[in-house]
């Protein structure tokens, strides 16, 4: 059973150690879980000579006023018979004290290192391991000394200040109260008593002591309190003798006042039945015993505690990320694996890959594994990445419709076919076919598409841009950078823009070549009206009447249609070769190469995250420290049993 004791030792120091003292912060506390004895008691109740009692060494400061203005944890550690005794503090963990007036000089020193030299309180603790043995293995926890009244330099605050500190401790359910009351006093005005039947009413986690009992008016006793008469407790009451101020001025040693503790209570009348459950060494062994059991009953609800928070911390650092590289190779090998993954989740938008739901809600929502089960291949369970079926939306819907709404009509109008069949004859009428009209009719019609070409060529940008959003929403490591995020979506935006000039490029290039070359066998069918009995030798005046310039237009509109269908099929080719294609196999390649021309300051500056995050992490992954080191100890406790 020692071992649980050393085994909440070493994990209370190490939560000092690193930043876990319990108090209210939006990390989660393992300092709280642990079971500890609080021992409470207003000023001069004998609460430090009691301790010291317990102890059997003179170490805790004194004097007038509040002395102890800082939480000491007291660790008790049972050495071999004939070892020297020694004591050492965390906060100088390679220096063991052999002279315990140094003990409290040091203790003195470090209250003010903290506070200042004021009469201020901290909650920071103090730690404190004295291994004799002459002690019990037990942990105590000194706290404030509860008072009525601010002395000269302390704000008229410290009265509730230090009530609340005593309250943040005492409160918790894993916290047993060692509630110290002076004998010479009505039980009523107790401050220990008063605070700890608020807190803990059934008494069940309350431990009395009573002191100053040789100290009582003459004709008055405290056997009605010791025998929980007057106020009732779960476990007994335990009465204590301790140095008077003359025994401390005289150094009257440990050993002697407890020799004459022993013989006060041992041949007084009044206690003589009460004997032997009465004095410091019987309660040291009360306390040692009591705290063990309380520890062993804690251990399960202690280890599920902690492989339940290192399962929640680890899942928060991997959302934040790792810390940053120091050296210009490390930044940029980050950099660039950041934006391999946000490449990936571009990619897969244009593909429509199906990714699990849970790797999508967890980059959104940092949701905890395992919320949606476990069938990750299930369809049932996973998403599809939109992006590329919008894409297929423009070339299959948008540009046929587009098409359509040209206005041939108005191009090849009577009146505009006969003044561009008259205007490219010139001052020599055509003999079989107005071939020069033809092509000028064909020409000013074809061009007209340019207008749904340029519009598809925009449409596709505009969602390829969009969908850079959506993969930098969705890349959680460039939240983690918001310079890199930045400097990602400008390249990427950029790498775009020039995708869409060479693909309008390209793309017009399809509709200039069908106006700058017409397919022969349109031409080749004019000559056949002759061969069919048409009469090529109609007057001028005749070939430009109403009937030969309508079938002028409609072999021309045929023409159009025909030209329509085929770049209804070449435009998304070269939109897709010139853009989708382009933006899946480059998007970042003009970045990656300016990227490697940067020195070791401006990749910081990419790297530089939020400093809120920057701090989060750093405090998550100090509480992990301790989370899994005190995993680490249990499993160890467990494995020796």
């Amino acid at each position: 059973m020692e071992n649980l004791i050393s085994l909440v030792n070493k994990i209370q120091r190490a939560c000092t150690a690193l930043g876990d003292h319990g108090e209210a912060s939006a990390l989660p506390t393992l300092w709280d879980s642990l079971p500890a004895i609080a021992v409470v008691g207003g000023q001069s109740s004998g609460k430090s000579s009691v301790l010291e009692s317990i102890v059997g060494k003179d170490f805790l400061p004194r004097g007038s006023g509040i002395v102890t203005r800082r939480p000491l944890v007291l660790q008790l550690h049972k050495s071999e018979e004939g070892s020297r005794e020694y004591a050492e503090f965390l906060h100088l963990p390679r220096k063991r004290f052999t002279d315990f007036s140094a003990v409290r000089k040091e203790i003195q020193d470090e209250t003010d290192r903290e506070t200042g030299r004021t009469k201020q309180i901290s909650s920071v603790p103090i730690h404190l391991s004295i291994y004799s043995p002459g002690v019990v293995n037990l942990t105590l926890i000194d706290l404030p000394g509860l008072t009525k009244v601010a002395v000269e330099g302390q704000p008229d605050s410290i009265v509730q200040d230090i009530e609340n500190m005593v309250r943040s401790y005492i409160e918790k359910p894993n916290c047993i109260i060692l509630a110290i009351s002076p004998a010479n006093q009505d039980l009523a005005t107790s401050d220990a008593i008063k605070i700890s039947r608020e807190v803990d009413p059934t008494g069940e986690r309350t431990l009395g002591v009573l002191t100053k009992i040789d100290l009582m008016d003459k004709g008055t006793d405290a056997v009605d309190i010791l025998e929980g008469k007057s106020y009732r407790l779960k476990f007994p009451w335990v009465g204590v003798v301790n140095r008077s101020q003359a025994d401390i001025n005289k150094n009257v040693d440990m050993i002697a006042a407890r020799r004459r503790e022993r013989e006060y209570f041992a041949n007084t009348p009044e206690y003589k039945h009460l004997a032997h459950r009465m004095g410091s060494e019987h309660l040291a062994k009360v306390l040692s015993k009591h705290l063990e059991t309380v520890i062993k009953s804690r251990i399960p609800g202690i280890q599920s505690l902690i492989n339940k928070t290192i399962a929640e911390l680890e899942t928060e650092l991997s959302r934040l990320g790792k810390p940053i590289a120091a050296d210009a190779g490390g930044k940029l090998y980050t950099i660039m694996e950041i934006c391999r993954l946000f490449d990936q989740n571009y990619r897969e938008h244009l593909d429509g890959v199906y990714v699990s739901i849970l790797l999508f809600l967890s980059s959104l929502s940092h949701l905890c594994p395992g919320r949606y089960g476990c069938r990750l291949f299930d369809f049932n369970y996973c998403y599809r990445r939109p992006g590329g079926d919008k894409v297929y939306n423009v070339f299959d819907n948008q540009l046929p419709a587009a098409l359509k709404r040209l206005q041939f009509d108005k191009q090849l109008s009577m009146e505009n076919i006969r003044k561009l069949i008259t205007e490219a004859d010139g001052y020599q009428p055509h003999l079989i076919a107005p071939e020069q009209g033809y092509r000028r009719l064909i020409e000013s019609t074809l061009i007209t598409i340019r207008g749904p070409a340029e519009a598809a060529v925009d449409a596709v940008h505009s969602i390829l841009k969009d969908l850079i959003h959506k993969a930098m929403s969705e890349t959680p490591e460039l939240k983690q950078y918001p310079a890199l995020r930045v400097e990602v979506g400008n390249a990427a935006v950029e790498s775009l823009d020039r995708m869409r000039e060479q693909s309008k490029k390209a793309t017009l290039q399809l509709v200039d070549m069908e106006c700058s070359y017409l397919t022969v066998d349109f031409f080749r069918k004019l000559p056949q009206d002759v061969e069919k009995g048409g009469n090529p030798t109609q007057s001028i005046f005749d070939r430009y009447n109403d009937s030969y310039l309508r079938r002028i237009g409609t072999t021309v509109l045929s023409y159009v249609n025909m030209v329509c269908a085929t770049l209804r099929h070449s435009i998304p080719k070269s939109i897709v070769y010139c853009q989708v294609r382009e933006a899946k196999r480059s998007l970042l390649d003009f970045f990656y190469t300016e990227l490697g021309k940067l020195e070791q300051k401006r990749l910081s500056a990419l790297l530089n995250e939020d400093p809120a995050i920057m701090e989060r992490r750093s405090a998550l992954a100090k509480r992990l420290e301790l989370y899994r080191s005190a995993q680490a100890e249990i499993d160890t406790v467990a494995w020796s049993k």
